[in-house]
């Protein structure tokens, strides 16, 4: 009965067509909703249609709504909207019945301060630009001609395609991909990674590219905030390879944009920025290589011209060999006259030297000599005879004085003797002096040393903390939580590390009162020691 009540009250409800049923539901909304204000941020802003409408989103942290100014309605604004700005909008809600959707037509609007994600934007921009992480001394110049260009992007959208095609307008060169998110969870993370696995390869497989372009479509600061983690920029800054960054349109700034090493306005810019145009580059080798040639060849005529002018400016052959060989036929004729001259000059000569050469005159000049040289050797021998005799009396004197010899050195050494025992007696004595005085100054050192030693204090009570190098630590600042010490007793040394948060602790003793390291308990059996904090 209850299930025919139910059927029998659906055949008598009034049947409505799609379109009345949503322009039933746009005038309910548009008489609930016809004046309200509602604060929320832009998202999406591209400025004005080419329609002269301007659509985009207004949100907050949990919802966001579709809005819309009409090209009549933007002179009444008295201020440009821009993406990220939190504003007040006065209108009316509407729906859309082509797509079952909401707006609002915005009538008013005012600015109400910076958007959160604005806010979060600029307060990392500031943080990473302190870093120095976009400093201009960082970024590197591009490469002229790269052979191998790397691309961090999504596979399957329109701007590989269009760097793609770019590139082989251009100057085709090999382009590897690494595919990644460009928005959403993770996208992040991925392209980090991949412009890190770029840097780190070696040229095994794959080649190393000599540029990288980061590259993604337009869209709203939402879609492109994965291009504002810390990590991509961070990323990006440490890359050794020149990187480009070209991320959404020209009117689109993330933070990877500042710290890449240039900024292109668009991913096809990017592209015409990688690699220069193939057909100009040829004209202009073309260009170059005419100019070369006709250069040589202008300078080969002028150094042709140049030669044969002073080819002119020379005399002949026969004029520069026409006074040699005068001279030379002149030398030749006379030469054979003072060939002449020279050989009767000689012959004259050896005959006056030939004419007082007789063989009585040469044999008397030759015994003269001898008995020159007998007369020599007379007088050397008799020389030497007394020489001799002069010597073997010298030698007789010094054996006779000789022999009287040792008696007087034997009456010398005995004094000598005498004088060495008395000065050995006197060096003892003076040694034993000198050794008993040093020993009381050592021994008063000693006493000194003692009483100053830092191990008669540790004896005391106290005990010395160092450091892993040895080094005494004089102040608690200086010991940093988890640091690894030596603390040395009187006994010896005990291994240590420091505890609590390094913060300085201010003695528990009262003013002026001495502060002593106090004995440890001695642990127990069932017990094992345990490692006490220092602060």
């Amino acid at each position: 009965m209850n299930s025919f009540a139910a059927r029998d009250s659906q055949t008598n409800l009034l049947e409505l067509s799609v379109f009345e049923l949503s322009g039933s539901i746009k005038r309910t909304v548009e008489t609930a909703f016809d004046h309200v204000r509602v604060r929320g941020e832009i998202s999406g802003y591209r400025g004005q249609h080419s329609s002269g409408h301007a659509y985009f989103c207004l949100k907050d942290d949990r919802a966001r709504i579709d809005a819309v100014i009409w090209k009549g309605t933007f002179p009444r604004i008295k201020f440009r909207p821009e993406e990220g700005m939190e504003v007040i909008a006065t209108g009316k809600v509407t729906t859309f019945p082509g797509s079952s959707k909401y707006q609002i037509v915005i009538e008013t609007l005012e600015p109400a301060g910076a958007g959160a994600l604005m806010a979060l934007l600029e307060e990392r921009r500031r943080r990473l630009a302190e870093e120095g992480l976009f400093d201009q001394a960082r970024k590197r110049p591009l490469p002229f001609l790269p052979r191998v260009i790397g691309v961090v992007t999504s596979p399957t959208g329109a701007v590989i395609r269009d760097i793609l095609h770019r590139i082989t307008d251009r100057f085709p060169v090999h382009v590897v991909v690494w595919p990644v998110k460009v928005q959403g969870e993770g996208s992040g993370e991925e392209v980090a990674a991949a412009i890190r696995g770029f840097n780190a390869l070696e040229g095994e497989g794959v080649a190393r590219p000599d540029v990288l372009i980061v590259a993604r479509g337009g869209g709203s600061l939402e879609d492109l905030w994965s291009f504002n983690d810390e990590i991509v920029v961070r990323a990006a800054a440490e890359s050794r390879i020149p990187l480009i960054s070209a991320v959404g349109h020209e009117t689109d700034w993330t933070l990877v944009d500042h710290a890449a090493d240039i900024r292109a306005p668009t991913p096809t810019g990017a592209a015409e920025m990688a690699v220069p145009v193939r057909a100009e580059l040829e004209a202009q080798v073309a260009s170059l290589a005419a100019r070369l040639s006709g250069c040589a060849s202008r300078q080969m005529e002028h150094r042709r011209q140049s030669v044969r002018a002073l080819v002119r400016a020379l005399p002949s052959l026969d004029q520069l060999l026409a006074l040699p060989r005068r001279r030379f036929d002149e030398a030749a004729a006379g030469l054979a006259r003072g060939l002449e001259r020279t050989t009767v000059v000689k012959r004259r000569s050896l005959e006056q030297a030939t004419a007082g050469l007789r063989l009585d005159l040469l044999a008397n000049r030759i015994a003269e000599r001898r008995r020159f040289v007998g007369e020599q050797i007379l007088r050397k021998e008799r020389c030497l005879e007394r020489h001799m005799l002069k010597e073997h009396n010298r030698v007789a004197r010094a054996a006779a004085s000789l022999s009287a010899l040792p008696a007087r050195l034997n009456s010398q050494l005995q004094r000598e003797r005498q004088r060495v025992s008395s000065l050995i007696r006197h060096s003892d004595t003076a040694v034993g002096h000198s050794l008993a005085r040093s020993r009381a100054a050592v021994s008063s050192q000693e006493r000194m040393l003692n009483s100053l030693s830092y191990k008669n204090v540790l004896k005391r009570g106290y005990a010395v903390i160092r450091d892993a190098a040895d080094t005494p630590l004089t102040r608690a600042a200086s010991v940093a939580a988890g640091q690894a010490l030596a603390i040395e007793f009187a006994d010896g040394r005990v291994a240590a590390t420091a505890g609590g948060d390094g913060k300085v602790v201010p003695p528990a003793n009262a003013p002026g009162e001495s502060v002593k390291k106090r004995a440890a308990p001695k642990p127990t059996k069932a017990e094992a020691p345990k490692q006490g904090s220092l602060f």
